[in-house]
């Protein structure tokens, strides 16, 4: 849940956890080896050797499935990766939440066009901040103004708060009034700045429309329908069951601090979904390839605005539209929650897909390595189908 200085630093956002580089200390060094010959596996070393502690990619096409693993499950060791790990998606977790409006949408129980005054009365006001302005459309497009709740979550912003609050619950309503302390960004409508808060409201939205919690909705609606027996909606539960490796972060200290456990309800709608690499393609499959949104909404998703016009990314409705560096562009979403960051996608069709996965803050050249190496298969798999 945050973003990179300077040139990278929209891109980032597109979470929220503070991004640094950890320490080459803190990472286990490997004797040197062959360089691999197969591809996806040669950009997973490449995004090992960027400083993560862990790596594991996977990509798929309509009659292939690709993993690659490098690194270790935990610093310090030699235990490798576990296969089809469990991992806190971050920011991904937004193209469920609004996934789950636009069924909503299509439904005709709302639209996109009602103010968050309708159905969230009082919520959000002052400094600036007017919920009678402001629309769902905008909530889910990041142009409504609301100030981004992150920098008032000790957990996510220094070691000491991490430890003195990792098992701290916030309830929404908790998060949006810490939020509202701050000054709105812009007036709504008036441009794009990414805010963790305007997903919470959502999934504030998607409560008093159906009578259902958020987590509720995302289970009944997206886990189970598509099979997702790994993605979880955890609530205040801070553990990570199953399979699963340890997560970094280095905060301000230059040392990697494991912060694998954590109740993530600060980021209720906006990034708090378990779900491993391959069920996150699978995800990204059905939802591209039509199978949870009518036609309509899922032109209304995919319809982008200019986010970051230096590096030609656009974004939709919980979704951004990344260039393809064979031409062309594909649509997906960065995420992180503390010590796990992660960057995926499917071509506009659904036909392919690529995540990857990292376990540590991931640094500037680890963030290139990754989006180089989702644009890179999903360039490679289009040439591979001829």
């Amino acid at each position: 849940m945050h973003g990179l200085r300077r040139r990278r630093r929209g891109l980032l956002a597109l979470t929220s956890v503070a991004t640094v580089v950890l320490a080459a200390s803190t990472v286990p060094t490997a004797a040197a080896k062959p360089r691999p010959t197969d591809p996806l596996q040669q950009q997973v070393e490449a995004v090992h050797d960027t400083g993560a502690v862990g790596v594991h990619a996977e990509v798929t096409s309509p009659d292939t499935r690709e993993s690659a693993y490098a690194g270790t499950a935990a610093m310090n060791t030699t235990r490798p990766m576990p296969r089809d790990g469990r991992f806190r998606i971050g920011s991904a977790t937004k193209t469920f939440t609004a996934t789950v409006v636009l069924q909503l949408v299509g439904e005709g129980r709302m639209s996109l066009e009602d103010t968050v005054e309708r159905w969230l009365p009082g919520v959000v006001r002052g400094n600036g901040n007017d919920g009678g302005q402001i629309t769902v459309r905008q909530l889910l497009q990041h142009t409504s103004g609301i100030p981004d709740v992150k920098p008032e979550i000790p957990a996510l912003n220094s070691a000491d708060g991490y430890r003195a609050e990792r098992f701290r619950t916030y309830t929404p309503e908790e998060l949006v009034g810490l939020a509202m302390r701050h000054p709105a960004k812009s007036s709504p409508g008036a441009g794009w700045s990414y805010s963790n808060t305007n997903y919470i409201l959502a999934a504030m939205i998607i409560h008093k429309v159906t009578g259902r919690s958020w987590a509720r909705e995302v289970k009944d609606r997206i886990i189970r329908p598509l099979g997702l027996r790994d993605t979880s909606t955890p609530g205040a539960f801070p553990f990570i069951l199953g399979p699963h490796a340890q997560g970094y972060a280095a905060f301000d200290t230059g040392t990697g601090t494991d912060v694998t456990v954590l109740n993530s309800s600060m980021a209720v709608g906006s990034g708090s979904i378990i779900s491993t690499a391959h069920e996150m393609n699978q995800f990204y499959a059905a939802l591209l390839g039509g199978r949870l949104l009518a036609p309509a909404q899922l032109d209304e998703m995919t319809t982008t605005m200019p986010a970051l016009p230096d590096l030609g990314v656009r974004y939709g409705l919980g979704l951004a539209e990344i260039p393809l560096p064979c031409g062309g562009s594909y649509f997906g979403h960065r995420g992180e929650l503390l010590g796990y960051v992660t960057w995926g996608g499917a071509t506009r069709d659904g036909a392919r897909t690529a995540v990857v996965y990292v376990t540590s803050d991931g640094g500037q050249k680890t963030q290139q390595a990754m989006t180089t190496l989702v644009g890179q298969e999903l360039c490679r798999r289009a040439g591979s189908r001829g």
